[in-house]
């Protein structure tokens, strides 16, 4: 016995809806997958920002360091000259 108008339609309609739910997952997956890399883009721009705020701290800090061992240096100096004129 050959299959009934509504069983044909039914797998059909069954067909759509697989295929429109494969799509619906695949815009869903592509969604996800957009959303991961801007996420992504986020973080890297955010990581890429504090390591420049690190280096000025950074540089900062060195320049500081020079300026305490040059006054260092400059009073061992005076204490040497000093010592040498009281001789």
């Amino acid at each position: 016995m050959p299959p009934s108008r509504s069983h044909t339609a039914l797998r059909t309609n069954a067909g759509e809806l697989d295929a429109a739910l494969e799509r619906a997952h695949d815009r869903a997956a592509a969604r996800r997958e957009a959303a991961a890399a801007a996420a992504t883009a986020a973080f890297r721009a955010t990581v890429e920002a504090r390591l420049r705020a690190l280096e000025a701290e950074l540089a900062e800090v060195k320049g500081r360091l020079n300026g305490l061992l040059f006054l260092l240096a400059g009073a061992v100096l005076v204490q040497i000259a000093l010592r040498l004129l009281r001789l």
